[in-house]
């Protein structure tokens, strides 16, 4: 068997290949130098990788490649491992919204061809990888020329973690799994897998591009701290590219939510976005049943003008219509295209269209299914509609993404945004490729999945669900009386302040921040109001300024040239913090502070607030006190020099 002797020099591009000797080890570090990728090559023929942050070993280690028969693998002593190519990428992303303006797209890759010597249907495989300063990825691709097919059994990818570290996992509409001891986890578990391995060390482990196979499952060796990908490869021919492989890494939580990793391995898109327009949504599936000053709300015409008011009046961009506008959603014989039910639909387009506001129509799988999906998703673009809401996608994995991909695609189209719900496929970065797709319910929402959401629940899903892009969590509620609910079959208590609700509204990211509550609750506080106004997208910066899984986070997001905004949460345990404003440029800013009020708790006494007012600079530090289950919300405005 051939083995090549790797050698490489960074920030240059070429081609070589020649003999190497048994076992040499090559090293993809990340441009600053704190993450290095070790690749190397056993007596078996096999490639593992192991991974080092600022210099400390945290994934021993770990096989990659396929097993492609009974004692079958992808490589082994059978094939010859060249060094293929090695570059370096300095550019930047300038997305069409986002957590900010501007990203980086800085990386190191290396580049392994693998060619089989025996009488493998493919001959050839490539290992791409990458060093970021945030993460690595790995991924396998065929080029388009190899002749043949291959279905792998199963894929090798270990991740070998060097002790024993405490884990969280999502867990679909539930609270997340965690925290969890690695040696403890036993069977499979779901990414976005957020891992601390240190007071100064955190990783994710996710994927990127996903366009064959199943989604990403991990499988842990029970008792011991290792992991293996669980899911089906798909079939391998010309031009395959499996699912990126991504670890990411920082010195912080908040680190790996502010990451852009997965997006920048997903393709650039190929058409102009320019008309996908982000921004804060009012809801009519919330409201429906709920009673003030002599109106009963409900999911109809006359409910649905009152929200495009409000709307129109509070900067906000659109209005949501849930299920049932074109009949029973699940019922095989409701027509998502039925003449006489969308008239009032498309009235309240047109009276939306007047105030600045687009409409978002509902779409069910049975209806999606039954009638040709062509036809349905034009026929909501010549209404004037801005968006669709998919829920209820039936079938496997597989099956759900290729759906997904497809919808995503004939929406972007027909100039539709896209929200998917009940159970989506989990994000993988999309948003870079298709920018129209702008959320998605990867979490336990909050308010329509009948059960209670607790603040833990909140503070944990925002370093783990929201790490894998834009989540729809349905936050902001607003009337917390105890107990009692606006929704007429929906009567679970909200646990929370009413100064945390509005909060959440900005830590969690979505291009389409969708508030639950009647116009009259909102109207009630003008100071949260306002700052859920205020929440102007795309935004211009995004930093997470302080936060520890499961117990709080401290979110600053900055709107305008003149404007930032922070929302703190916590979880069921009060707290307070000193909040540095170093974020801000120099000069002199107002700041409005919403706070708890005084004995506020998210059981016994939530809707209580407290307002204050003060100038401030770069160098100062804003003080806060959060009730159990509360938060504070700040609105800061730079003061213009004459």
């Amino acid at each position: 068997m051939k083995y090549s002797k790797l050698s490489f020099l960074f920030f240059c591009l070429f081609f070589c290949s020649y003999q190497f000797a048994a076992k040499p080890i090559e090293k993809l570090s990340s441009p600053d130098g704190k993450l290095t990728a070790n690749f190397q090559l056993k007596d078996d023929g096999t490639i593992t990788y192991s991974l080092k942050i600022n210099k400390n070993e945290v994934i021993k280690s770990s096989k990659l490649g396929y097993n492609i028969g009974v004692a079958e693998t992808i490589p082994s002593k059978e094939w010859t491992i060249k060094a293929g190519s090695k570059r370096s990428n300095k550019s930047v992303w300038e997305p069409v919204w986002g957590k900010r303006a501007i990203v980086k797209d800085c990386y190191n890759e290396i580049v392994f061809e693998m060619k089989s010597g025996g009488n493998n249907s493919i001959q050839q495989l490539m290992l791409e990888a990458r060093a970021y300063n945030d993460g690595i990825a790995f991924r396998y691709r065929i080029p388009a020329t190899v002749k043949g097919t291959l279905t792998p059994t199963s894929e090798l990818t270990e991740y070998n973690f060097a002790a024993d570290y405490t884990a969280w996992f999502y867990n679909f509409e539930n609270h997340n799994i965690g925290p969890e001891k690695l040696s403890v986890t036993n069977g499979k578990r779901n990414p976005v897998m957020t891992i601390k391995a240190a007071e100064d060390t955190y990783m994710a482990l996710h994927e990127a591009d996903l366009a064959y196979g199943e989604p990403l499952v991990l499988q842990s060796v029970g008792g011991s701290t290792t992991f293996t990908v669980a899911s089906k490869p798909g079939k391998m021919e010309a031009g395959y590219q499996s699912a990126w492989r991504v670890i990411l890494c920082g010195n912080s939580p908040g680190a790996l939510v502010d990451s852009h990793l997965i997006e920048l391995l997903n393709p650039t898109p190929t058409a102009d976005y320019s008309w996908v327009k982000p921004g804060v949504a009012v809801w009519d599936w919330r409201i429906d049943g709920a009673q003030i000053e002599g109106f009963t709300y409900g999911m109809n015409y006359e409910s649905w003008v009152r929200m495009i008011d409000f709307a129109s009046e509070n900067n906000i961009a659109h209005l949501v219509l849930d299920a049932n506008w074109y009949g029973p959603e699940h019922q095989s014989e409701s027509n998502p295209l039925d003449d006489i039910k969308s008239q009032a639909v498309i009235k309240i387009i047109q009276y939306g269209k007047q105030k600045g506001v687009g409409v978002w129509l509902y779409l069910n799988d049975v209806g999606g299914r039954k009638y040709p999906i062509e036809k349905t998703l034009k026929q909501y673009s010549d209404w004037g509609a801005s968006g669709i809401k998919y829920g209820f996608m039936r079938g496997s994995q597989v099956e759900k993404n290729a759906w997904t991909r497809k919808i995503t695609a004939l929406c972007a189209h027909n100039h539709l945004l896209c929200n998917y719900h009940d159970g989506p496929v989990h994000p993988y970065g999309q948003m870079r490729t298709f920018p129209n797709a702008v959320t998605r319910e990867y979490c336990q929402a909050q308010l329509d999945a009948h059960r209670v959401f607790m603040p833990s629940t909140f503070v944990t899903s925002v370093f783990v669900n929201m790490v894998a892009g834009p989540i729809d969590m349905n936050n902001g509620m607003f009337d917390l009386r105890q107990g009692k609910t606006t929704r007429v079959d929906e009567n679970k208590p909200v646990p929370s302040t009413l100064v945390s609700e509005a909060a959440r509204t900005l830590i969690v990211f979505s291009g389409a921040t969708i508030i639950p509550d009647i116009p009259e609750f909102y109207k009630t506080y003008p100071d949260l109001l306002q700052f859920i106004s205020s929440q102007k997208m795309p935004w211009r910066e995004s930093k997470t300024l302080a936060g520890e899984i499961g117990k709080y986070i401290v979110m600053a997001r900055q709107a305008s040239d003149n404007t930032w905004l922070v929302g703190v949460a916590t979880n069921e345990d009060a707290r307070e913090l000193d909040i540095p404003m170093n974020f801000l440029n120099s000069g002199k800013f107002e700041v409005t502070i919403i706070q708890d009020g005084d004995n506020a708790h998210y059981l016994t006494n939530r809707e209580v607030l407290k307002v204050d007012k003060k100038m401030l600079q770069s160098k100062d530090k804003v003080h806060v006190k959060l009730a159990p289950g509360g938060g504070a919300c700040l609105i800061i405005k730079a003061i213009k020099s004459n």
